[in-house]
């Protein structure tokens, strides 16, 4: 894995990039914008690490060049900034986690780790089968089986249950789950209907797992309301 770190504070950034390079990881170190910008151009990376204070301009300006033209590439933000504006900033521009110094090289590490791992697993297709052992999905077939015993699901439940495991640990918003779950397919379907289908799978989710099973879903997917 190669990461981007651009960090205007020479002894920051290497120990920043000593840290990562004991890991594993193969890093290339960035000082300004520009050379930032040029390296993203001209290189391929699997996660950017970026401060917001650069000689030639700013680590937001940076993360907006770099959603534009390779929104694959995930974005850690590495920052005094830590105003609540700053961080909510960060987040709209679609990066992935936002750090705020001092902190701890431990945690960084940690957290670069889980956004990696988080882009990989939602760059890869999902199969039409899913399951955790305990529940079976089939979503070509539109099916779902808990032991022996077939789960009723609708055509709706089962598209948000698909979108929400494409993007396990990812947040997604109301309107992005209406829009990719519907609009595009020209059926149109209201927030409050989309209240409902998600109220429904809270509760079978709470049925299915109500009887001690150790073995439990993995639903950490979020959605804001």
């Amino acid at each position: 894995m190669k990461i981007l770190v651009v960090e205007d504070d020479l002894t920051l950034s290497a120990g920043v990039c000593f840290e990562l390079d004991c890991s594993g990881y193969l890093t290339v170190a960035a000082y300004n914008c520009k050379k930032a910008a040029w390296l993203i151009q001209n290189e391929h990376f699997d996660l950017a690490i970026l401060d917001v204070n650069l000689p030639d301009g700013n680590g937001f300006d940076l993360c907006r060049t770099i959603k534009e033209t390779h929104p694959e590439i995930p974005v850690i933000f590495l920052t005094a900034n830590d105003l609540e504006q700053d961080i909510l900033n960060g987040f709209d521009l679609g990066a992935e986690d936002y750090v705020t110094k001092p902190f701890n090289m431990k945690i960084l590490m940690r957290r670069v780790e889980v956004a990696l791992r988080r882009n990989t697993a939602a760059q890869q297709p999902l199969s039409n089968h899913w399951s955790d052992g305990f529940l079976t999905l089939d979503f070509s077939k539109l099916t779902a089986v808990r032991g022996n015993e077939k789960i009723s699901v609708t055509s709706n439940e089962y598209k948000l249950l698909k979108a929400l495991i494409e993007n396990a640990g990812n947040i997604l918003t109301r309107q992005t789950l209406l829009e990719r779950l519907w609009d595009i397919e020209g059926n149109f379907v209201d927030d409050h209907a989309l209240t409902a289908t998600i109220n429904r799978l809270r509760t079978k989710k709470e049925k299915l797992y109500a009887n001690g099973s150790s073995i439990h879903i993995e639903f950490s997917y979020y959605f804001c309301f």
